[in-house]
């Protein structure tokens, strides 16, 4: 994974790809991986850094979704528990089979949910993850202690897997370029490229690191920018109405202490009619989510007083020990993009989370909506669609059962750098080489400058924020603890890519102006 590649090759203004990919998160890397693995030649442009939206702040769950089927959307729930079983296949090291308990305060409860979890098994068929169970009263105590006794009847544990998306998103920057796909993040799109005819056979392109311009013609040109479509529909049209009504999600951060198990929790139904779920996750606990219709999308948008609160009060319902603000390490927002809801005042939970296909007349393809666990299947039908528009030559789809960068099996979880799968190794070589990379960056975590090294030469890093927010999960794990690391990180950083001082002490400034976002005053 080169940047530095990919400049080179846009340099040769006669070149023609096969597909050029708008935007670097979850459903824009799928399409990028789905194109290279098929043979076509595919370059991808992020307008800031890989999944550095929606795809960086989601609850941590690779699921078919229990309240979707609650909801009666059955064909997502089946295509969701395909692709979480494919996933795991494809990406041992990054998804872990959880354990989820669901705490029963009514006699009702236990059956009622049992029979659906059930169904819920069957429709994942030879993909499941585990059997769904009835649970005693103690039982449940014994798996998730700090749970509030009264009125306890017992529960059900169910299984679905639990990832981490950033490192995800990585890998499948990785996937495509090992493919023989290049990407770029801090590269925007500022254009579309239109033939005689008006259709779209190309992208202008900025490096944002050199203020050059690049046009980039391709045969499909793929609109996969989440949250943001509408700005690159409108560059094709500017006549085009908002199709996505951004839905902000937040999450807060607690010590893993306030479950005191290794199983999650999910509660079915609160106060707006989601689940709230508490997920273990690298040694903290993750607690959300809501669901809050914006006006316009942000990258770096911020949770609502009112969420924090709802979350935290909801929490506090089911725990012994009430989690309060000061016990908050981080809190973060992400915004799913949802089709604009047609009524006035129409509940976001009430939309569908299936994804949707779009051609222009100009035969820009547009794809949006879907969740992270499908992903894949996401990326198979906006490349199938690009073909039956015959932009692209027919070429069956290869993603099902191709091993994701990283592959490793099996997985130790309780290795500090378990989400480095094969490159583990690699990573550890690098303290091997210099010992004075295997110095903690801060002394209640475990990673090391080895990690900022690697990430800056392997995993396209350019910036602190993109080490200690999106490489190594610090901004979302401790919030305090990554501004304490941000120097140390700026100085590795500017050693491996030739920076000087006075770009560290920026980094750190606009680091640390970024992560006093996620903490709670």
């Amino acid at each position: 994974m080169n940047r530095d590649n990919t400049v080179r090759a846009l340099e040769d203004r006669e070149r023609i790809w096969d597909v050029a990919v708008i935007g670097g998160g979850a459903t824009g890397l799928g399409v990028a991986v789905d194109a290279a693995t098929r043979g076509y030649s595919v370059v991808l442009f992020e307008q800031e850094d890989f999944a550095k939206g929606t795809s960086s702040r989601s609850t941590k769950l690779v699921h078919g979704g229990v309240r979707y089927l609650a909801q009666g959307d059955v064909g997502l729930v089946f295509e969701a528990l395909r692709e979480r079983g494919l996933l795991r296949r494809n990406a041992p090291h990054l998804v872990e089979n959880e354990d989820f308990i669901i705490p029963c305060y009514r006699w009702w409860e236990k059956p009622f949910y049992t029979i659906g979890l059930t169904v819920y098994d069957l429709m994942a068929g030879r993909l499941g993850l585990g059997k769904s169970l009835p649970k005693k009263r103690s039982t449940v105590l014994k798996l998730i202690p700090t749970l509030k006794p009264d009125g306890l009847r017992g529960g059900v544990s169910y299984h679905d897997g639990q990832f981490d998306d950033a490192r995800l998103a990585v890998n499948l920057a990785q996937t495509a370029t090992d493919a023989g796909g290049m990407v770029m993040n801090y590269a925007r799109v500022t254009g579309l490229l239109k033939g005689a005819d008006g259709t779209v056979n190309g992208v202008r392109v900025e490096d944002r690191f050199t203020d050059r311009t690049y046009d980039v013609r391709a045969g499909a040109v793929i609109n996969a920018t989440g949250v943001f479509v509408d700005s690159i529909l409108v560059m094709d049209n500017p006549e085009d109405k908002p199709m996505v009504r951004p839905s902000q999600g937040i999450h807060v951060v607690l010590d893993r202490s306030f479950l005191g198990g290794t199983s999650a929790v999910m509660i079915p139904k609160t106060d707006d009619g989601r689940v709230l779920f508490a997920v273990p996750w690298h040694g903290k606990v993750i607690v959300g989510t809501t669901d809050t219709l914006r006006e316009h999308p942000e990258l770096e948008p911020r949770p609502l007083e009112e969420e924090v609160n709802f979350i935290l009060d909801t929490a506090g319902r089911y725990l012994i020990r009430k989690p309060k603000r000061s016990d908050v390490l981080s809190v973060f927002a992400g915004l799913r993009p949802l089709a604009a809801p047609k009524e006035e005042g129409k509940s976001t939970k009430e939309i569908s989370r299936s994804h949707k296909i779009i051609v222009s007349p100009s035969k820009l393809v547009t794809i949006t909506g879907g969740k992270w666990t499908t992903y894949r299947k996401m990326a198979e039908d906006t490349i199938d669609r690009a073909i039956r528009l015959n932009l692209l030559p027919d070429r069956r789809c290869e993603t099902a059962h191709y091993p994701i960068h990283g592959y490793h099996e099996p997985t130790d979880f309780g290795s500090p750098l378990y989400f480095y799968g094969s490159d583990e190794q690699k990573v550890l070589a690098i303290k091997a080489e210099r010992p004075d990379l295997g110095e903690r960056l801060h002394p209640d975590y475990p990673y090391t400058g080895a990690e900022v090294v690697w990430a800056v030469h392997e995993e396209m890093a350019y910036t602190v924020e993109d080490v200690l927010a999106r490489r190594l999960r610090m901004l979302l794990l401790d919030a305090r603890a990554a501004i304490a690391m941000a120097p140390a990180a700026a100085r590795l950083m500017a050693q491996e890519l030739g920076r000087d001082e006075r770009w560290q002490q920026e980094q750190v400034r606009e680091f640390t102006r970024l992560a006093e976002g996620y903490l709670l005053k």
